[in-house]
């Protein structure tokens, strides 16, 4: 399915009378099931005055990353940073936490709340080198609606 196919999919989950903890693991299940090389798709959100951030719904394997200092990690560096932060290959980062060793790529894009970052869409992909800029307009927009329920 085309990321202009999936954009109305979002917005509706997002519009739903769901719990916002509903409509974020609905996102993450749309993700994960109809983007072929989307093998881990969650959210981190800034862990209320902590400079960490802390594990939001997701699906895929579990994970022991449950709580991530700002500045460690792909998800920690974009904390930092507030950029999207994109990696092809996860063995040339120095500064990456291991969550699987099947994972071969990541992207991650920060969620904006009235200008301040306050979480991210974190995805791994077992795909080397997948993600386009396409992957990140998209993931920018689900961004953005998932902020309207924050």
């Amino acid at each position: 399915m085309t990321f202009e196919a999936l954009k109305p999919q979002v917005t509706s989950i997002i519009t739903s009378s769901n719990s916002v903890d509903e409509r974020l693991i609905a996102i993450c299940q749309l993700l994960e099931q109809h983007i072929d090389y989307y093998n881990w798709v969650g959210f981190y959100f800034k862990n209320g005055d902590k400079n960490e951030l802390k594990l939001g719904p997701y699906v895929g394997e579990p994970t022991d990353h449950t709580i991530i200092p700002f500045g460690k990690g792909i998800c920690g560096q974009v904390a930092v940073s507030n950029k999207n932060f994109v990696v092809p290959d996860v063995s040339a980062q120095d500064n990456y936490i291991a969550c699987s060793i099947t994972v071969k790529a990541e992207i991650v894009i920060p969620i904006f709340l009235n200008g301040e970052n306050i979480g991210q869409i974190d995805i791994d992909s077992n795909t080397p080198d997948p993600f386009s800029e396409e992957d990140e307009r998209f993931l920018e927009f689900v961004c953005e609606q998932v902020s309207e329920i924050l």
